[in-house]
């Protein structure tokens, strides 16, 4: 991965973290995780190789994990990693079809982030679970609405953000070809 696909994955995972951090302050079990939105958004923008795609995931999931108040956080090691490699795929399956692939393609990510983390909570930490809630049925239908929503939202900011940010990388990128130095040209 180039160095500045690296700068820019990791701009959008700190701001992500910082948006995580201040959802802090909302209580229960299961919180909106913001930072899909911003880790498919990088891959949306740098469209990196399933293995970056997979080492970005990795990232979100350890910054989850540890700024977490969420029934069990260690399921964000394997949520993250999940919801950024559906991102990809669906973004390169709808990229240059439609317009709202971003928004599609991270709103499919979050639906399978936040299913995953569900299910692994739900096998991680049942006793926990069925101590708060009546059974395992009612958990899944206090965090389904969460985790759809969440996806609504996400959608939404990934593709208000896709069409600014990728303009003002195709700009950057336009000003560092015209101060390199011309091919042959000997200075």
């Amino acid at each position: 991965m180039k160095s500045r696909n690296i700068a820019i994955a990791g701009i959008l995972l700190a701001s992500g973290a910082i948006v995580r951090y201040l959802s802090l302050v909302i209580p229960g079990p299961i919180v909106s995780n913001l930072v899909i939105a911003f880790y498919c958004l990088a891959i949306i923008l740098i469209v990196p190789t399933v293995g970056e795609a997979l080492g970005i995931g990795i990232v979100a999931g350890i910054i989850c994990a540890l700024i977490s108040h969420s029934v069990f956080p260690p399921a964000n090691l394997i949520s993250e990693p999940i919801g950024a490699l559906v991102c990809l795929g669906v973004f390169l399956a709808l990229k240059g079809r439609i317009a709202v692939a971003p928004g599609i393609a991270t709103f499919v990510a979050t639906v399978a982030s936040g299913s995953t983390f569900v299910i692994i909570a739900i096998l991680g930490v049942a006793p926990v679970i069925l101590a708060q809630y009546a059974s395992i049925g009612a958990f899944a239908i206090v965090t389904i609405p969460i985790v759809i929503g969440t996806a609504v939202v996400n959608a939404i900011i990934a593709q208000a953000l896709s069409i600014p940010a990728s303009r003002a990388l195709t700009r950057g990128q336009g000003r560092s070809a015209s101060n390199a130095p011309a091919a042959g040209r000997q200075e």
